[in-house]
């Protein structure tokens, strides 16, 4: 199984890059695992809502592009998306999941927007929408985090005591 994460935005901050390279380091005898940044649009100073329902789709379109990608090579891949308006999930419901797609022998792909959320046409062809907080997360950081959260779901499903969930 591989996890990809589809997302748009590019030039992270050295803080990101450096939290996000620690687990990235750390799942890859778990879980293969790779980042495809999408180019975020050009955006004007003030948009106006149909200029922002442009740069999602226009950008939608792009994430699509390499979901499609990846599964006319012959291996199918779940598209998660992170969405505000997503479901919940404990750590141990994310292992679940991932565990699930791994008995399926399925990849998966986690998908973080812009700035202006992700398309509708996206949510359409998700396979989950989730959410990971009710709080709104700058993009950098939901790149560690999401990372992070991968790592610990991994440790679960390989019994390693990183989670320490069971000790609450």
């Amino acid at each position: 199984m591989k996890a990809r994460i589809l997302a748009v935005g590019q030039k992270m901050p050295a803080w990101v890059q450096t939290g996000f390279d620690d687990y990235h380091k750390r799942i890859q005898p778990m879980l293969s695992t790779e980042i495809v940044e999408i180019p975020a649009c050009k955006r004007t100073k003030n948009p106006s809502p149909a200029e922002l329902e442009k740069y999602a789709i226009t950008e939608g379109g792009l994430i699509l592009q390499a979901h499609q990608a990846k599964n006319s090579a012959g291996k199918r891949e779940q598209l998660i998306c992170l969405d505000v308006r997503g479901r919940n999930l404990s750590t141990e419901d994310l292992a679940a999941k991932v565990g699930e797609a791994m008995q399926l022998g399925d990849d998966m792909a986690f998908v973080i927007g812009g700035a202006d959320g992700i398309s509708k046409e996206v949510l359409a062809h998700a396979t989950f929408k989730w959410s990971l907080s009710n709080l709104t997360l700058p993009h950098p950081l939901v790149r560690v985090i999401l990372m992070e959260q991968l790592y610990r779901a991994m440790t679960i499903i390989h019994h390693h005591p990183y989670h320490r969930g069971d000790y609450f």
